[in-house]
């Protein structure tokens, strides 16, 4: 098995609905997403697949959100725009262009910071 990873960056706010706690009150976070795919065929080339790509879907994803209150994000409607929120989001958007190919979405992990992380993989 193979596994290739990207990471991806955002600056945007939020607030945590129903949370009693300062994450309550708008603030913001440079956030840090990374993905990665597994498969178990490289292409004729050697590669799962091209950095570049995975790169490119990832940025797409992400400008979704970059520079935006999450709250009021059409794409997040309805859910609460946690760490973990994010992280489902990221991973099935991504997920989604990467139908068709021999790998997909192992998991995404999104950090707010530099000490604090959430991961998303779906089961096997």
């Amino acid at each position: 098995m193979y596994e290739i990873g990207v990471r991806g960056r955002f600056s945007a706010a939020h607030r945590i609905e129903g949370y009693d706690g300062s994450c309550a009150a708008l603030h913001g976070h440079n956030w840090e997403v990374e993905v990665y795919v597994r498969g178990d065929r490289p292409d004729g080339s050697g590669m799962l697949l091209d950095f570049r790509r995975l790169k490119s879907d990832l940025n797409g994803v992400l400008e979704l959100l970059d520079h935006h209150n999450l709250n009021d994000v059409p794409a997040l409607e309805g859910r609460n725009p946690t760490s973990e929120t994010i992280a489902r989001f990221v991973f099935e958007r991504v997920a989604g262009m990467l139908r068709g190919e021999s790998c997909g979405v192992d998991r995404v992990t999104v950090r707010e910071t530099a000490d604090t992380a959430a991961t998303y993989r779906q089961n096997d």
